[in-house]
């Protein structure tokens, strides 16, 4: 169990950390192809469905890293920040409430660093592991 954790972690935080990269660098993507280009400022169906790939991958992360977490804490903050991804992401897509480009990087990086919390300090002693 302690190693598919300590994987997951890793996993969720390498997803996490790609998803800010390309929450930050779509801004200047488009700034460049606008520039080059006067038509089509929307970005392309497939760049904003990358989005769901990465909630896609860090829900099975953050699923599998608080199925053994033994701070049950750390379950509630990452399910809450995952959650605040989805809604700003879903917001995004829908531009259903204005809200700050910067407003994507604060779950991003909140799950960042609960994985790397989680990997470091939410370990299984042996074989007695109790979740709380």
């Amino acid at each position: 169990m302690l190693k598919t954790r300590i994987k997951t972690d890793y996993v969720g935080a390498a997803a996490s950390l790609l998803c800010l990269l390309h929450c930050m660098a779509t801004p200047f993507i488009f700034a460049v192809r606008t520039c080059s280009k006067v038509c089509c400022v929307d970005a392309p169906i497939w760049w904003q469905l990358i989005d769901y790939l990465f909630l896609a991958i860090s829900f099975f992360a953050i699923y599998y890293a608080t199925r053994d977490s033994t701070k049950s804490w750390i379950r509630i903050a990452l399910w809450s920040a995952w959650i605040t991804l989805v809604l700003t992401v879903v917001n995004e897509t829908f531009k259903l409430v204005p809200l700050p480009e910067r407003f994507f990087y604060i779950p991003s990086l909140v799950i960042v660093g609960l994985h790397l919390y989680n990997r470091r300090y939410c370990k299984c002693v042996g074989m007695d592991c109790c979740a709380t």
